[in-house]
């Protein structure tokens, strides 16, 4: 498989070391502001380009200390991969944990542990520090190293590598094939050129020309020049850092936070949010108000529970938001991480538990008279076929589009027939199962839960033999469906509670 476009970024508490750790990583020193070198912290967002071995990564470096959390999650927004650092003289100190629960909130999995400064102390230090780090982010990779000696930076170098590769096989292959959907985190200008916005490219492409349009204020620009890390190129991919000289709009008509898009992209002017919650349920759930990022914005929101690991979050301030984006939720006093997850409806109305949109009503609920679907054609057929080989990991979209030679669009149209005429089940926006295959997996995670009482994400992953990606979309449909009962990390049988 070609090597994706990826971005990494970097977490961790004040002074563990990450901004020297980047600097010898890249050879570029992401403290820009002056303030920031007289305080000697970080206190914006830094952006480098990461070589390694065979391929080219983004790095985002970002504040650690806990006045600038909102910073953090504004640059962690987007990225695939965490470079998590541990200082050997401190081990896992507080901003390390909220950062790595910003981390799970926004769904990033796949990191590096780097446990730094080991030249300070001595082997039994280090050895605590990094014991206390592997705790932390079970399963990634740890390497010890030092920026000032450069001791551990290859072997660092070739963890990120391996990481890289494996989040190949897991990064939405399908967010290419979407409208183009950037989140600004930096607004400035330059002499000659005018307007420059950066983000990272969370979906789509972007070419030199483009027409595109602001959000909220609807104003269009084109992309005059676009950059990737000083690079100028024609076209930019999903998941790069990019820089885009836009002609049209003034310096005073774009701000960090909006979006810049395409018509047609889903993005909307949102004051109400409908969330399936990943992390902190019960916490979130149990909060009157609080802090909710999305993207490069944030706003205070009350909290409506709906029940079943949902909540409707009603904003004091307009967020930007499509079906499908990744929320975090803060505490606000004393502030505090307290979980996050997906935007299941962008702009819904003011509803309690049991309201669903009209699309997802079940096929018992549409009028009598309603047409019967029409049966798959050709196309769909072809992908019934894939769909069958790929068995418990099904591909998505792109990847399928790719497999038959088709267009996303037809693609995506074909998979609809076969879910319309009860010949495929779609449990995620990029996961779809054959019918048969759905059922099998539904009667064992069924099984699964009845006989332990509950179930997880990691269990039927493991019993099962899935991807994650796999297993959460099919505990978070059946979530939906009402099969099973969410409450934290755990989903019980609708018929069974909890002694």
């Amino acid at each position: 498989m070609a090597a994706r476009p990826l971005t990494v970024g970097t977490a961790g508490h004040i002074d563990h070391g990450k901004t020297a750790l980047v600097a010898a990583l890249t050879g570029r020193d992401t403290d820009r502001l002056a303030e920031e070198k007289r305080r000697g912290i970080s206190i914006e967002l830094g952006f480098a380009a990461l070589d390694l071995a065979d391929r080219r990564l983004s790095l985002v470096d970002v504040p650690g200390h806990e006045r600038f959390v909102r910073t953090m999650i504004a640059g962690a927004s987007g990225i695939d991969m965490y470079l998590l650092v541990v200082a050997a003289d401190d081990g896992v100190m507080p901003q390390t944990s909220e950062h790595m629960a910003v981390l799970r909130a926004l769904g990033v999995e796949a990191g590096v542990v780097a446990v730094s400064k080991c030249d300070l102390v001595d082997a039994d230090v280090r050895a605590a520090a990094a014991e206390q780090a592997a705790a932390l982010a079970p399963g990634a990779p740890l390497v010890a190293v030092s920026a000032r000696t450069g001791a551990g930076i290859e072997e660092l170098r070739g963890a990120l590598s391996a990481v890289a590769a494996a989040a190949d096989a897991e990064t939405d292959s399908a967010s290419s094939g979407e409208p183009p959907v950037l989140h600004v985190d930096r607004v400035f200008t330059l002499s000659g050129y005018g307007t420059v916005v950066t983000g990272t490219l969370w979906s789509g492409r972007i070419e030199r020309g483009r027409r595109v349009q602001l959000l909220p204020s609807g104003a269009e620009a084109r992309v005059r020049s676009l950059e990737v890390h000083d690079r100028r190129l024609e076209v930019a991919e999903a998941h790069q850092r990019v820089a885009l000289n836009l002609a049209g709009v003034g310096r005073e008509e774009v701000r960090r936070g909006d979006v810049v898009s395409v018509a047609g992209s889903g993005v909307e002017t949102t004051f109400r949010l409908d969330v399936r919650l990943r992390e902190g349920a019960e916490r979130i759930a149990a909060e009157r108000r609080v802090q909710v990022h999305l993207g490069t914005r944030e706003a205070p929101a009350s909290v409506a529970d709906l029940g079943g690991g949902a909540v409707q979050l009603r904003l004091e301030q307009p967020l930007l938001a499509r079906r499908g984006d990744r929320v975090v939720v803060r505490r606000i006093a004393p502030p505090d991480t307290l979980g996050g997850g997906l935007v299941v409806e962008a702009s819904p109305p003011r509803h309690g538990p049991g309201w669903k949109p009209a699309r997802e009503q079940r096929p018992s609920q549409r009028p009598a008279a309603a047409a019967r679907p029409a049966e798959p054609g050709a196309p769909a057929r072809r992908l019934l076929a894939e769909l069958r080989d790929d068995g418990s990991r099904p591909r998505g979209t792109a990847a399928l589009a790719e497999a038959v030679a088709a267009s996303r669009r037809e693609t995506e149209r074909a998979l609809s027939e076969l879910v319309a005429a009860g010949e495929a089940v779609r449990v995620d926006r990029d996961v779809v199962y054959p019918a048969t295959e759905y059922r099998r997996l539904r009667t064992a995670i069924m099984e699964l839960a009845e006989g332990e009482g509950s179930t997880s994400v990691a269990e039927v992953r493991d019993s099962l033999g899935l991807g994650r990606k796999h297993a959460q979309a099919l505990l978070e449909h059946l979530d939906a469906e009402r099969a099973l009962r969410r409450e934290g990390d755990r989903h019980f049988p609708r018929a069974r509670r909890r002694g």
